[in-house]
C-alpha cells in the first residue's frame, strides 16, 4: 500500500500512505471516517482549522469522545482561543504527526474541510521566503492606525482577491503582510504561496463527500438549530467572559462571529441564526468549489445515504490504492 519512485541520482524511495476524508460541512464525515479508521488501523488528524481551539466545542461542531469510539485523535483543543494559528504551523504539526503514526505502525487519515490547510501540508509547499521589508511595513502599520482595517484590507482586495477572501479583515498582521509581499515583490502574496505547490509529498488518497445541494442544505440548517440547542450561545457569552474579543481569529469562524453580533446588539438573535445558516450554506460551496479545483479527490455521493450505508464502497476504493 505504498508508492515506489526513482528520484535522480537516489536508489528507490518510498511515499508515506495516508488517506484524506474531506468534504462540505454537514456532509457526514465523522461518522464515516471513524467506521473506516477502526477498519484502516488509522489515527486522525483534524483537517479543520478551527477544532484546534479549546473551549470551541459545539460551533466547530467538534468531534466528542464518544464518537470518537476509541480511535485516537490529533490536533484538536491544542490552543486558547486568543491564540494565533497559520497555515505553516498546521503544516508542520501535520507532518510531525503523520510520521509519528506511521512510525508505529499505524495509517494516518486526515478528516476535515479546510482544504488549504490540508493541501498545504500534504504538497510541498514552501511559503514565502520574501524577507519583511520594515520600511514598507512600518509605512502600512501608519496607515492602520490613521485609515482603518477596513481601507487596507479593500486595497488587498484590489492587487490580490485570493489572499483578501482568505485573510479576514480583522487579521491585521496577515492584511499588513499581504500587502508588503506585494508592494515589494510586484506579485500578489497569493502566488508566492501557490507557486511554490509541485508534488504531492505523500501516497495520499482523497476521499470527496457530496452531496445534492438541497438535501446539503437541509442538513445544515438542521445543525445550526442542533448547536443552538446545545447551548452555542452561551459558548459565545463564555468566550466573551473570558476576554476574548471579536478580533480574535478564532472567533472569526462561522457560528462565532454571528453571535458576537447579537451579543454586541448589532442583530437579533433570529437574524443572527439566520445570518450562520446562510454564511455556513455559502461556506459549503465554497468548500466544494475549492476542493473540485485543486485535489485530485475520488468522489462518493452521499445523497439519501448514511455514511455506513458507503462504507464497503469507500473501503474497497481505499484498499485499491
Amino acid at each position: 500500500m505504498r508508492v515506489e519512485e526513482q528520484k535522480s541520482g537516489e536508489s528507490l524511495t518510498e511515499k508515506e500512505k495516508v488517506v484524506v476524508i474531506i468534504g462540505p460541512t454537514a456532509v457526514g464525515k465523522t461518522e464515516l471516517s471513524i467506521k473506516l479508521a477502526k477498519k484502516l488501523n488509522a489515527e486522525i488528524i483534524s483537517g479543520d482549522s478551527m477544532q484546534i481551539y479549546r473551549g470551541m466545542d459545539i460551533g466547530t461542531a467538534k468531534i466528542t469522545e464518544e464518537e470518537m469510539d476509541g480511535v485516537m485523535h490529533h490536533l484538536i483543543d491544542i490552543k486558547d482561543p486568543d491564540e494565533s494559528f497559520s497555515v505553516a504551523e498546521f503544516q508542520k504539526l501535520v507532518r510531525e504527526k503523520m510520521c509519528d503514526i506511521t512510525s508505529r505502525g499505524k495509517l494516518p487519515m486526515i478528516v476535515g474541510g479546510t482544504g488549504l490547510y490540508i493541501q498545504a501540508a500534504l504538497y510541498d509547499y514552501e511559503f514565502t521566503k520574501e524577507k519583511a521589508n520594515s520600511t514598507v511595513r512600518t509605512r502600512l502599520e501608519e496607515r492602520l492606525e490613521l485609515e482603518g482595517a477596513e481601507v487596507l484590507h479593500s486595497e488587498l482586495q484590489k492587487v490580490d482577491p485570493l489572499s483578501a477572501e482568505r485573510i479576514h479583515m480583522n487579521n491585521t498582521r496577515r492584511v499588513i503582510r499581504a500587502l508588503e509581499v506585494y508592494e515589494t515583490t510586484g506579485t500578489p502574496f497569493s502566488e508566492h504561496v501557490d507557486e511554490e505547490k509541485h508534488e504531492l509529498l505523500y501516497n495520499a488518497v482523497f476521499i470527496g463527500l457530496t452531496m445534492e445541494r438541497e438535501q446539503l442544505y437541509a442538513r445544515i440548517n438542521k445543525r445550526v438549530d442542533m448547536m443552538m440547542d446545545k447551548g452555542l450561545l452561551k459558548e459565545v457569552s463564555d468566550l466573551i467572559q473570558r476576554g476574548i474579543n471579536k478580533e480574535a481569529q478564532s472567533v472569526q469562524a462561522i457560528g462565532y462571529k454571528e453571535l458576537y453580533d447579537f451579543a454586541e446588539g448589532r442583530t437579533s438573535l433570529d437574524e443572527a441564526v439566520e445570518l450562520l445558516k446562510r454564511n455556513s450554506r455559502r461556506y459549503a460551496k465554497r468548500q466544494l468549489t475549492w476542493f473540485r479545483n485543486r485535489l485530485p479527490i475520488q468522489w462518493f455521493d452521499m445523497t439519501d445515504a448514511r455514511p455506513s450505508e458507503k462504507f464497503a464502497e469507500i473501503f474497497a476504493y481505499i484498499e485499491g490504492k
